[in-house]
């Protein structure tokens, strides 16, 4: 060989005038990439997309923190709080009748809004209600808010269907209603409600306004209302405040902050993290599952190719003899076997990747109804380049790794047995 450029060159050469004499096993080997990166791209995407979507309608609806008083918590029986060093044996203890209230809630906000890691903190009360559509009474909420803190922590503005925010300011019994109740109630902007709280109060409401969450956990049940209109409702003085929600400028930082505040105040701090465990841990299930079925997929492709380059160097036993017998070094000839395998692998890759992508965009086009449970009209498919950059990166990886074991045997092949046994 006369240079390093030269002999590339020339193995090069050889490995075009083997993928290209035996078209069907290259086409067949290539088919098997393409086919694994594909359905790798088409199913990742749809996996993520799927777990995006339900993720930010989760964050949509849940702050980062969530401060309450926890009643359910275990205390101290009245026994045990006279005396603790005692022995005190005590059955069937029944909870303390205790409020809910949140005692100097506005000053925990204050002190909240001051912090640098929070973007808003908001004070809300929530009350169970019955809305009355002719005989008929729909379970519901309605929760008290300053409308405009609430925006801040969940973008209401860009949820509102109909009418407008600060109209709720301007009305004292005005509520803004939830999308799938105002079409269980067959009311719009302007109509009227009638409410029953579960303690007999009722209450006619006015609607200004219709949002979509697009849960319909939420949009079927819950109403916005001023603070101080379903203190009213609830029976209470305007210092009732039973909930505080906090949104942060990064939401990881969500669980050491309410560890914190579990420690500074009496009160139940909950991250969004512990409050949404089920949720995170059925994404994290269907993303091991969707890369587990991928790669496999991928790993599939590779035993193909490594049969078929298998064969074809069985098949061109003669022709490696010759090549050795001619001054061709056992690199060489693996060097050219390389060479067909990562072949086979950018080609299947690059094919793979249009078929992912294709396969993507149908399926992101494809029509879905979401029903009550979700506002969806079509899969939610992410196109992010990362994933069509790890398919490529692990097809050639998966092609090269089963090409290389042929390719050394080819290395190994002794040219004297294989011309004397001609």
């Amino acid at each position: 060989m006369n240079s390093p450029i030269t002999a590339f060159k020339l193995s090069l050469e050889i490995a075009r005038v083997h993928l290209v004499s035996k078209p069907k096993q290259t086409i067949i080997a290539m088919l098997g990439v393409t086919f694994g990166i594909g359905m790798f791209v088409a199913l990742v995407s749809l996996m993520t997309g799927l777990n995006n979507f339900t993720e930010e309608l989760t964050m949509t609806s849940s702050p980062d923190i969530h401060i309450y008083q926890d009643v359910t918590e275990p205390r101290l029986s009245l026994l045990e709080e006279i005396n603790p060093a005692g022995l005190n044996k005590i059955h069937h203890q029944r909870p303390k009748q205790e409020s809910a209230r949140l005692r100097g809630a506005m000053q925990i906000v204050e002190m909240l809004r001051r912090d640098p890691r929070v973007m808003g903190a908001a004070p809300f009360l929530s009350s169970q209600v019955f809305y009355n559509n002719g005989p008929v009474q729909l379970n519901g909420s309605i929760v008290g808010v300053d409308i405009l803190e609430e925006d801040k922590l969940f973008d209401l503005r860009s949820k509102l269907k109909q009418g407008r925010l600060e109209d709720l300011l301007a009305s004292r019994d005005g509520i803004i209603i939830g999308s799938g109740l105002a079409r269980k109630l067959d009311v719009t902007v302007g109509s009227r409600v009638l409410i029953t709280t579960p303690a007999g109060f009722t209450r006619m409401l006015k609607v200004i306004g219709i949002f979509q969450m697009g849960m319909g956990a939420i949009d079927n049940v819950r109403a916005y209302a001023n603070l101080a209109m379903v203190q009213t409702i609830m029976q209470q003085n305007q210092s009732f405040i039973t909930n505080i929600n906090v949104r942060l400028y990064d939401r990881y930082q969500a669980k050491p902050m309410a560890a914190d505040l579990n420690m500074n105040l009496d009160y139940k701090a909950e991250d969004w993290e512990t409050a949404n465990a089920t949720f995170l841990t059925g994404n994290k299930i269907r993303n091991i599952i969707s890369y587990s079925v991928s790669i496999t997929l991928l790993i599939v492709a590779g035993f193909g190719i490594y049969n078929i380059l298998n064969m074809t160097i069985y098949n061109k036993m003669k022709d490696i003899a010759i090549l050795k017998a001619m001054g061709f070094a056992g690199g060489d000839v693996r060097r050219i076997f390389m060479i067909q395998s990562l072949t086979i692998g950018f080609v299947g890759s690059l094919f793979g990747l249009l078929v992912g992508f294709t396969l993507s965009y149908l399926i992101s086009k494809a029509p879905f109804d979401g029903g009550d449970f979700v506002s969806l009209d079509h899969f939610p498919v992410n196109f992010d380049p990362l994933y069509y950059l790890i398919g490529t990166v692990f097809g050639v990886i998966t092609t090269a790794v089963a090409g290389y074991m042929p390719s050394r045997k080819a290395s190994k092949v002794d040219p004297i047995e294989i011309l004397r046994g001609q």
